[in-house]
């Protein structure tokens, strides 16, 4: 048996979400300051510049699959394990990590027990897979942490140029089938814009979509018709999302780094 005291009911800790076995809290002001830097850490928490952790309970889901080094502390009768079922499926791990810069060996937690995540300034999304029709692609550096259940996967650029050309890496992180996925984020959820395509296109200048359906064929291509209308309208490339699905864009682009 154990208990948790000044967490959960800390008035300085609130809980921002719950979905599945993941509760996100955030801490209103960081309190363990020194005199210099007192006045920086008002400003901040005044701005919503606050340290956010994850809390996973092992209880509600058959295990969770976390980013590399992303644990804190871990109570109860939990287990870790590096995930890898063979030697092929590691062969696997490592060559879609090379590909999604994503880290190869994502640890696996399972038990009774209560899991923590490191605290990030980063905002934290949690995404229904079912919600998403079962895959969802998202930007690299995001994944964070998810249900076990959750397949990971290279998912490929629909053409070899959008990488060459666009500047953005041949491979995104796919992840497919049924449960709860922790992205990390650098515009919280209030400010993301959320577009729904049916048979139609969006065209983005710059990598301010953050996730997407992974229905939806990505490429990059020329803003205009032909090189000439591309270089009068000033934009050149745009990042292209087409058929029937969801798109999750930021304001501010989706690489700011906190």
């Amino acid at each position: 048996m154990y208990s948790i005291g000044n967490f959960f009911d800390n008035d300085d800790i609130r809980t921002v979400e719950s979905k599945g076995p993941f509760t996100v809290v955030e801490y209103l002001r960081d309190l363990s300051v020194s005199p210099s830097s007192a006045a920086t850490a008002y400003f901040c928490s005044q701005m919503n510049v606050r340290k956010r952790q994850v809390v996973c309970d092992l209880a509600k889901s058959g295990g969770i699959t976390l980013q590399a080094g992303a644990m804190q502390w871990m109570l109860g009768d939990v287990n870790a394990t590096t995930g890898v079922k063979g030697v092929g499926d590691l062969f696997g791990k490592a060559m879609r990590g090379s590909v999604t810069g994503e880290s190869a060996i994502k640890p696996e937690y399972t038990g009774k027990g209560i899991l923590t995540l490191e605290p990030t300034y980063r905002h934290i999304l949690l995404l229904d897979l079912d919600e998403w029709n079962g895959s969802v692609v998202v930007e690299d550096g995001m994944f964070l942490a998810c249900d076990s259940r959750v397949k990971h996967k290279a998912v490929m650029r629909s053409n070899f140029s959008s990488a060459a050309a666009g500047g953005e890496g041949l491979f995104n992180l796919g992840l497919t089938g049924s449960g709860i996925v922790c992205l990390e984020s650098a515009s919280p959820k209030e400010e993301l814009i959320e577009i729904t395509l049916k048979d139609d296109v969006l065209k983005v200048d710059g990598s301010m979509a953050i996730a997407w359906s992974g229905s939806l064929s990505f490429t990059v291509e020329r803003s205009g018709k032909s090189l000439l209308g591309s270089a009068a309208s000033g934009e050149g490339l745009v990042n292209v999302y087409r058929g029937t699905g969801r798109v999750l864009m930021a304001p501010v682009g989706g690489r700011v780094n906190l």
